[in-house]
């Protein structure tokens, strides 16, 4: 069994869209997560832009050179303290909703956001309000979701309201669709207080969610003046030999994404997923 291996489209460092489809087919990869605003830096992707010729035609880009548009990422601050900032993140998300299977997508991904404007680590998401910000407005996209039959993908963040494996479970079950999924990024549910027990973590997280993941991020990380600090894919201590353990029972062939990983770490980072994969 191979892995099904693929990338952020942004993380590939060319202002042509056409190019990057080039260089990720060339080095083998299957597939991308795509953020119009960060990949189409010449084309207008704001609210308002999209419809079925927009998609179809960066569609057709992608399916030349036979790469997969994964996810569509459209990452915001769903919990924004400015509610005017809060409403133009939603609607522009339920927007990539309505058009995702145009794009020949089916998942729409975003973290969870921040109680500050301007986000940095603060304690103060790990309280319940934020967290119950967060559950009605993933309520309402998912609402969103169910009438185009795509999915909503939420990922976690050990400094967002969704910042351990049992707040994700509380979510899925307080929001009871299906049309709700996780992109699961092991790396983000690891801190400096978990980080020697990370396989107890990892565990965890398939045990609570492992059936309702359907991207996983590939990303690493070390420990650098008593913080977590994230890394090329290889260059660290995430343990891939029991995630993939767990990820080839549990969800074979599921999207591995690359996160976090440029030049020139993209070919030597995709051999060491290859050659891990293989071997769990």
């Amino acid at each position: 069994m191979t892995a099904n291996i693929g990338i952020r489209a942004h993380d590939i460092g060319d202002p042509s869209i056409e190019n990057v489809v080039k260089i990720i087919a060339n080095k083998g990869l299957s597939s991308v997560q795509l953020a119009l605003g960060k990949s189409l830096r010449n084309i207008n992707s704001e609210l308002g832009s999209l419809s079925p010729g927009f998609a179809q035609t960066i569609r057709r880009v992608f399916n030349n050179q036979d790469i997969q548009i994964a996810v569509l990422g459209c990452y915001f601050n769903m919990i924004h303290p400015n509610p005017a900032e809060k409403r133009i993140g939603m609607e522009r998300f339920k927007e990539h909703l309505r058009f995702a299977r145009d794009f020949g997508c089916c998942i729409v991904g975003t973290e969870t956001g921040n109680v500050q404007a301007e986000i940095a680590y603060t304690e103060e998401n790990f309280t319940e309000e934020p967290f119950l910000e967060v559950v009605e407005s993933v309520k309402e996209l998912v609402e969103e979701a169910e009438k185009f039959g795509v999915i909503v993908g939420i990922e976690g963040g050990i400094n967002h309201p969704i910042h351990t494996p049992g707040r994700m479970k509380r979510l899925l079950e307080l929001v009871p669709s299906n049309n709700l999924q996780v992109i699961y990024d092991p790396a983000n549910f690891i801190s400096i207080d978990n980080y020697l027990n990370q396989e107890a973590v990892i565990q965890e997280a398939f045990e609570l969610f492992g059936d309702r993941m359907v991207i996983m991020h590939a990303k690493d990380f070390i420990i650098e003046d008593e913080q977590v600090k994230i890394v090329p894919v290889g260059q660290g201590l995430l343990n891939y030999d029991l995630l993939f353990t767990l990820l080839k029972k549990k969800k074979p062939f599921i999207n591995i994404l690359m996160e976090s990983t440029q030049e020139p770490y993209v070919d030597r980072s995709l051999a060491f997923l290859i050659d891990k994969y293989a071997n769990a």
